[in-house]
C-alpha cells in the first residue's frame, strides 16, 4: 500500500474553509474512489493553522487516480491561495501489512 502524508499551513484568514474543503475531499475520495482506503484530516491542537493528511492508497495508479479527480482538483485551484506551506510525502506502508500469515 501507498501512504501519502501531507502537511498544509494555512494562512490564519482562511482555516475553517479550507477544514470544510479538505473534509469534503477526503468524504469524496473514500466514497468515489475504489483505490483510497484511508483519508484522515488531522489538526494540530496547539496550531489551528497547521494540518496533517494520512492517506492509504492500494498502490502508486490508485493515487494518481485521486490526483487527477474532479473534486481533488477543485478543492487543489480553490484552497491553493490559502496555503502557506505545503510538504508531501509518499511511503510505503510496511505495518499491519494487507497480507496475513498463518
Amino acid at each position: 500500500m501507498l501512504a501519502v502524508l501531507v502537511e498544509f499551513r494555512i494562512r490564519s484568514a482562511y482555516v475553517q474553509a479550507f477544514l470544510e474543503a479538505i473534509v469534503a475531499n477526503a468524504r469524496q475520495s473514500l466514497a468515489n474512489e475504489p483505490g483510497c482506503r484511508q483519508f484522515d484530516v488531522c489538526l494540530d491542537p496547539a496550531d489551528p493553522t497547521l494540518f496533517f493528511l494520512y492517506e492509504l492508497y492500494d498502490d502508486a495508479a490508485a493515487f494518481d487516480i485521486h490526483l487527477q479527480s474532479q473534486h481533488f482538483l477543485q478543492m487543489n485551484t480553490l484552497t491553493a491561495p490559502w496555503v502557506a506551506h505545503k510538504q508531501v510525502w509518499r511511503c510505503v506502508r510496511v505495518e499491519p501489512s494487507a497480507e496475513v500469515t498463518a
